[in-house]
């Protein structure tokens, strides 16, 4: 006879505790009460955590639990620090939080309609204000019936990477329909930016068409696109018998923070008959600014946009749009029959399968919605405005700093500047910062030369923050200890 199961913990209780630890954590981030970041050895790490190799962990307690997750935080990446000025990485507001808390309970895979059909309104409403934001008309709904339009298409996903995979998927239905019955012709190729975000490589090796598909495309020194030089290059892919698919443009672009010239890369892919790909993923965001909104000029000639929301709207991870302007095009990237879900012709809501990767797909929208409800649009356009402005002043700062420098000003709120030293002393200064665990930030090489970088994610991050981390370099520089780790 099998023995009953250990009883588990009140819930009740216990999410209220662990709803307190939660606020202490954020809090004692904020104030930078512990390292921003530690990376001890994964074994040493394994054991602070008391995790077991090949079994599972066996039922505890509240406290236990409890003193489980204090470990797991102390020992996570600090978002919320003010040091920390590494990665492209939303400092969640708690309200995203929330929208994690309730699908972790109410669990609505979406992607069909009848899943979650509460969800799917959600994410629609969502997509049309982004749209909107955009310039774009909104997406269809079933009472639109034969409504010609125009009517936009789009889905959110996890992450970046799947979105800007779901929109290429889009442009090469678009340049060769027949695709997904008779595989990848061998001819087609894109147009790519050199300083394009590495998942434009990978998403070129998942469908099919291999990373030496990629034709690169001319650059300033800042790694721009020079829209003057692409005719050239597209003579040349087509002159070696490539089909060129689409053409991929950075706003902003990753390493560097800079955009490209959406408007005139735009009429060159008009006049050429060239799906334009926009990876606005960071940089989108600017469209909630009327001041800062010049920077995607020309946003209107593109045929998709990917726009994370987890980077600058400040949701939790992960939360990315993809849109495309035609919407029967996003449709048309997945041709696919499955009788036991996509067999009803006659359907209430809208079925975000036929345009997702993802089968089951979590409420994403949610995420950004609860943002918008419960802090406002003007909340979110201040936090960008802000943390745009706050970057442009750090520039000013560091140019002015004896041995620093920054190779071109900031577009974003992305920061690239050179420490005293050469190459090897810039990731030699990085990765002491980190030891010391007061400040966390990455670095990029732009046109051969090895530079520090830093993302301006979080609310609290301020002058204080930028004039210790400039003394803290000056003090590594002028031959201080390195710090134990």
């Amino acid at each position: 006879m099998d023995r009953p199961a250990k009883k588990k913990p009140h819930l009740d209780r216990l999410g209220v505790q662990v709803l307190e630890l939660l606020r202490r954590h954020v809090e004692t981030s904020r104030r930078a009460g512990e390292a921003v970041v530690q990376t001890p050895p994964l074994a040493e790490l394994e054991a602070a955590l008391e995790l077991p190799r090949g079994q599972a962990p066996g039922p505890q307690g509240d406290g236990q639990v409890l003193e489980f997750l204090r470990r797991y935080l102390f020992h996570s990446t600090h978002m919320h620090h003010p040091g920390f000025m590494a990665h492209q990485v939303a400092v969640p507001d708690e309200a995203s939080a929330l929208a994690d808390l309730v699908q972790g309970v109410s669990n609505n895979g979406m992607a069909i309609y009848e899943m979650g059909p509460a969800a799917v309104a959600v994410e629609m409403a969502v997509l049309d204000w982004m749209l909107a934001l955009a310039g774009w008309p909104r997406l269809r709904r079933p009472e639109d019936g034969d409504d010609p339009g125009p009517f936009a298409g789009g889905v959110l996903t996890h992450g970046g990477s799947l979105a800007n995979l779901t929109a290429l998927l889009a442009a090469r239905a678009h340049a060769a329909p027949g695709t997904w019955e008779d595989g990848v012709q061998g001819d087609l190729c894109m147009l790519v930016p050199p300083e394009a975000h590495y998942c434009i490589g990978r998403a070129a090796g998942i469908m099919g068409m291999g990373t030496r598909a990629l034709i690169p495309v001319a650059v300033d020194g800042r790694q721009v696109i020079l829209p003057d030089r692409l005719p050239a290059a597209a003579d040349a892919a087509r002159a070696a018998g490539r089909s060129i698919m689409a053409l991929v443009a950075s706003a902003c672009s990753t390493g560097p923070g800079l955009y490209d010239p959406l408007e005139e890369i735009g009429a060159f892919c008009r006049e050429e008959g060239i799906w334009f790909h926009v990876d606005g993923a960071h940089g989108a965001a600017a469209l909630l600014s009327p001041d800062l909104r010049s920077r995607l000029r020309g946003i209107e000639k593109a045929d998709s946009l990917v726009w994370d929301a987890h980077k600058m709207l400040r949701t939790s991870a992960l939360c990315a749009a993809v849109m495309v302007r035609h919407g029967d095009r996003l449709e048309a990237a997945f041709r696919q029959e499955a009788s036991y879900i996509l067999h009803d012709s006659n359907r209430p809501g809208v079925d975000l399968i036929t345009r997702t990767v993802e089968c089951t797909k979590a409420p994403l929208g949610m995420k950004l919605y609860l943002n918008l409800l419960l802090s406002g649009e003007a909340a979110l356009r201040s936090y960008v405005e802000r943390q745009y402005a706050i970057t442009s002043r750090f520039h000013e700062i560091i140019s002015a700093r004896p041995g620093f420098s920054c190779p071109f000003p900031p577009q974003a709120n992305i920061l690239c500047f050179r420490a005293p030293g050469d190459d090897e002393e810039q990731l030699s200064l990085r990765r002491r910062l980190l030891a010391q665990g007061d400040y966390y930030l990455s670095s990029t090489e732009i046109a051969g030369r090895r530079y520090l970088r830093l993302a301006i994610m979080g609310p609290e991050t301020g002058e204080t923050q930028l004039e210790g981390l400039l003394e803290a370099i000056e003090a590594l520089s002028a031959g201080g200890d390195e710090p134990s780790s």
